[in-house]
């Protein structure tokens, strides 16, 4: 899933601003044909009641996770108005960063029966559900107040391959750094991933927060203990459940 084609972040404008508009209209073709290929799949697989559960699995092997987000949650942006789209999947669109781009992004706005794609946008939403990473609901309630050092921090998937969206890679422990104090100047942050060790730095906005404590699993636990006494951690050892 890695090996898709890179998703552009910013709009066309920051694009060229930053020398970068090969990359943005390469990622606009892209979302064109994500759009185009939810469409399709919607129309083959709705039979005139019901919508096959299965339908956005295939988009998701061709597009990737953040794509197929990308381009719903900026349809959804778009049609805000429309009451055939429930509410939870407006809330949803809106925690997505779509940058306002208005002579571009209405190009990809899904053009299916609005209470159809929003049951698409169901079972999109339930295929992320199921592989358990972590949110905001497991992060402590105050984390933008919260000193970040000596914390297990929850990574962001957005920071992360797609091959890696398993909570256990979303489970850092943070070091040090400037990024560690709230409203400090320096952003960065030295952490260490719980489950194999990996050490990196993140910007404090890759992380959405310290995990609250009834959240964070027995075997991180006894990483976060092995590091904090300076103990061999048997990264890669450990059956992570």
């Amino acid at each position: 899933m890695d090996n898709k084609l890179y998703l552009y972040p910013y709009s066309a404008k920051e694009a060229d601003r930053n020398g970068e508009i090969k990359l943005w209209r390469e990622s606009f073709k892209e979302n064109i044909r994500c759009r185009d290929a939810i469409e399709a799949a919607i129309r083959e697989n709705f039979d005139g009641m019901r919508l096959n559960g299965d339908c956005a699995s295939s988009l998701i092997q061709r597009f990737g996770y953040k794509r197929v987000a990308f381009v719903l949650a900026n349809t959804l942006q778009q049609l805000r108005y429309d009451g055939r789209f429930s509410q939870g999947n407006k809330d949803w669109g809106k925690t997505i960063s779509v940058p306002p781009d208005q002579e571009h992004n209405s190009q990809f706005c899904v053009r299916s029966h609005p209470a159809v794609l929003d049951g698409f946008i169901n079972e999109y939403r339930k295929s992320v559900e199921q592989l358990g990473l972590y949110g905001a609901k497991h992060s402590v309630s105050d984390a933008a107040q919260q000193d970040y050092e000596g914390k297990v921090l929850i990574l962001s998937p957005e920071a992360l391959a797609e091959s890696y969206w398993e909570g256990k890679y979303q489970l850092w422990y943070a070091h040090d750094g400037f990024g560690c104090r709230p409203g400090a100047i320096g952003r960065s942050i030295r952490a260490s991933c719980l489950c194999d060790g990996e050490q990196s730095r993140w910007q404090r906005t890759d992380f959405i927060g310290p995990i609250a404590g009834e959240h964070l699993p027995d075997w991180a636990k006894e990483q976060v203990q092995c590091i904090e006494n300076g103990q061999s951690t048997g990264f890669g050892e450990m059956d992570l459940i």
